[in-house]
């Protein structure tokens, strides 16, 4: 069965690094916590806020061994008024028989106001 994984983080500003550091960081964490291997995730979703233009959040992917031949995609996030500057959302399909509530989804610096009910201490 295939399930979604959510993940989002933020950037304090518009650079390549730390765009590229807090991306490898939300999906190691989001492949972490659900004991993910790279043959199980079916895909990646990576949208970004149209204010980052230094770097493609999913090029963070590359740097994960094993996930090399995992399809992934980076497109903009709607421009919302009032939404979450400098965020990086992920949607990661996975392979498994995990019940859905069970999945953990991973929220961090300021994209933990996303999703407050699903934000692990």
């Amino acid at each position: 069965m295939i399930r979604g994984i959510r993940g989002a983080t933020t950037v304090s500003v518009d650079d390549c690094q730390e765009i590229l550091t807090n991306t490898e960081t939300l999906l190691r964490k989001i492949i972490e916590v659900n004991q993910l291997e790279a043959d199980q995730v079916a895909s990646i979703f990576i949208s970004a806020t149209n204010d980052m233009k230094t770097a493609f959040p999913a090029k963070a992917l590359r740097q994960i061994e094993g996930f090399t031949f995992v399809p992934i995609m980076c497109m903009q996030e709607l421009e919302i008024e009032g939404g979450l500057e400098r965020c990086i959302r992920v949607m990661m399909h996975v392979n498994t028989s995990v019940p859905q509530q069970e999945v953990q989804h991973v929220y961090f610096e300021e994209a933990v106001k996303l999703r407050p009910d699903l934000v692990k201490e």
